[in-house]
């Protein structure tokens, strides 16, 4: 085993990068993916950098949405648009829930 205080791991503290956690319930996670993916080029112009799709191991249509943004503004914007909301309705996402997020430290053990 290595000691604690080893180069085995990177801590990195300082450039707090902003995510969003998106949780919302699905009608069905196929045609809600065919939405999320046809959207990608419009959450890149608004300032999504990369994302993580999760799935609650119980329903599979309760999807988390995690990502990275150029901002927190962006994302804001961008989540709150009548676009979005239009693009919501078509993928047949329930009730999502928001939280805006800034990063303290990201680490790798």
């Amino acid at each position: 085993m290595a000691p604690l205080n080893s180069n085995a791991s990177s801590i990195q503290k300082g450039y707090r990068m902003p995510h969003v956690l998106i949780i919302h319930e699905v009608e069905s996670y196929q045609p809600w993916k065919l939405v999320f993916d046809r959207a990608a080029d419009i959450r890149k112009r608004a300032g999504e950098i990369s994302y993580q799709l999760l799935a609650d191991q119980d329903d599979a249509n309760n999807i988390i949405h995690f990502s990275e943004w150029n901002s927190l503004d962006n994302a804001k914007r961008f989540f709150e648009s009548p676009e979005l909301v239009k693009i919501r309705e078509e993928a047949g996402v329930k009730m999502p829930a928001f939280l805006y997020l800034q990063e303290i430290e990201h680490g790798v053990l």
